[in-house]
């Protein structure tokens, strides 16, 4: 088997596409198709099911993928050691954030990592902190700076840096805005707009309010934390909001409850090799944390 055969394959298995697999291959269809027919014919196996214009791992194919993905990785991590050995800080580093911690914590560190490493190409990918973690666990993403879930997987180096208090919040003109000594059962009584379900930080909220045997009443949800401020802002429900995001728009509620707070940080697979431009990226959020743990 080459090696460009099974990118491929794991190209078109991911997209489920042979034209959008030769996007992000910078190929042809055909060729992408050539190089799928050629492995097929090498293992002996059909790989795909073409069934109109849907593309289907045969049985075949999916014992191939896990493998083929496996392979792939330890390719990259080989190619990355290897480079390593110059002691050059160059080529690409895949890197991951959620578009709130990209927006709000990343600019000065991302600005000071290009200026002190110029050959090194940042390719950013804003996801969902789900999204980055899964990224890390396939291989695709080199490091992810995320909202850290309650419960790591064990391949993962995971480390905090920053811990975001979130803020109970609703519009100025709110019926929960003008009251006093509000509880978190009196928010029960109001619509709430969240984050989704299967996201980290709804996982910490639900958590509170299940601790007391509150059920939330949430109305309308999205994973964009700018979106849910502008929902709450025109009075659609209350939230919880990082702090890095309240403004005048926001009326903050004062609850006889301890803080709510998210962990913010970073994270690699343990049996990655790390370039050496991960590695300075790391430096410089390990430099954040030291300086806030240095402050406190």
């Amino acid at each position: 088997m080459d090696i460009q055969s099974l990118q491929a394959f794991v190209a078109v298995a991911e997209q489920e596409s042979f034209s959008r697999a030769g996007d992000a291959l910078h190929l042809t269809q055909p060729a992408v198709s050539k190089r799928i027919a050629s492995l097929e014919e090498q293992l002996n196996q059909k790989l795909f099911d073409r069934i109109g214009r849907n593309i289907k791992l045969t049985q075949a194919g999916n014992a191939l993928l896990p493998r083929a993905r496996h392979l792939l990785a330890d390719l990259k991590d080989t190619r990355r050691m290897l480079a390593n050995l110059s002691g050059e800080i160059q080529g690409s580093l895949i890197l991951a954030t959620s578009h709130h911690i990209g927006l709000h914590r990343l600019p000065p560190l991302l600005k000071a990592f290009t200026q002190a490493h110029p050959q090194v190409k940042l390719d950013m990918r804003f996801q969902d902190s789900e999204q980055a973690y899964a990224g890390v666990l396939t291989g695709n993403l080199e490091l992810a700076i995320v909202t850290l879930a309650p419960q790591p997987d064990p391949a993962l180096v995971v480390v905090p840096v920053w811990l975001d208090q979130l803020r109970f919040v609703v519009a100025k003109d709110h019926p929960l805005s003008q009251q006093a000594n509000l509880k978190l059962e009196d928010l029960t009584q109001h619509d709430a707009v969240l984050p989704g379900q299967q996201t980290f930080t709804r996982g910490i909220v639900s958590k509170v309010f299940k601790e007391q045997g509150l059920e939330l009443n949430v109305t309308l949800s999205t994973n964009y934390m700018e979106t849910i401020k502008m929902m709450v802002s025109i009075g659609l429900g209350w939230s919880l909001l990082p702090e890095t995001l309240i403004d005048e728009s926001l009326a903050v509620l004062k609850l006889d409850h301890q803080p709510i707070t998210r962990p913010l940080g970073f994270l690699y697979h343990r049996e990655r090799t790390l370039s050496n431009a991960a590695h300075q990226m790391i430096q410089l959020l390990l430099g954040l944390k030291n300086l806030k743990t240095n402050k406190v």
